[in-house]
């Protein structure tokens, strides 16, 4: 088993808490892992996919500090130790 740490940000943090460390099965995706926890809650779920079990466009994803894209999630495969983190859209101001 492999352990990563997923941190949501914002609204995702106020809907599925923050700093999540889970073990998983080497090979799992990173949409897998950020879909499995999202399941614990259905407004989390739905706020960060869409009805077709895909990321909203407007979903921000890092791997270890470097961005991902959204598209790429299902075929990029989590590493022991690796931090994901799931922001909403960034608000200026």
């Amino acid at each position: 088993m492999m352990k990563v740490r997923v941190r949501f940000f914002a609204r995702f943090r106020e809907l599925l808490g923050t700093d999540i460390s889970t073990e998983l099965r080497p090979g799992t995706s990173l949409a897998v892992l950020v879909a499995d926890i999202a399941r614990r809650n259905r407004d989390g779920y739905d706020a960060i996919f869409n009805e077709h079990g895909t990321f909203h466009e407007y979903v921000i994803l890092m791997r270890n500090g470097k961005r991902v894209e959204t598209a790429d999630a299902a075929t990029i495969r989590v590493s022991d130790g690796d931090e994901i983190a799931v922001f909403p859209p960034v608000a200026g101001g």
